[in-house]
């Protein structure tokens, strides 16, 4: 298991590095501890946010409801918790409970 994930019961909190303001929206890799994520929304009014939470959602089938932002809503280091997630995107490489 990566250390930028754990599994709490059916949900998956994982440890990101954000980067804003990127010509695309993507896992980029591990960043120390913490997993990459490029996003193109700029870091705005919770612009960058907002566009992660929607490609979290996408990634891992669930609804942007599902996807919450536990830590870090003002800085590029955040934490999320996805709810009870249907797919795990292959280039992520976490196994499910």
């Amino acid at each position: 298991m990566p250390a930028f994930c754990r599994w709490q019961g059916d949900n998956l909190i994982l440890f990101c590095h954000i980067q804003a303001g990127a010509s695309a929206n993507e896992f980029a890799g591990q960043h120390g501890d913490r997993l990459k994520i490029r996003v193109r929304s700029a870091a705005i009014e919770g612009k960058a946010n907002a566009s992660l939470c929607a490609f979290l959602a996408e990634q891992f089938a669930v609804s942007k409801q599902a996807v919450e932002l536990s830590t870090g809503s003002q800085s590029r280091q955040k934490t999320f918790k996805i709810l009870a997630p249907t797919t795990i995107p292959s280039a992520l490489n976490i196994e499910q409970p």
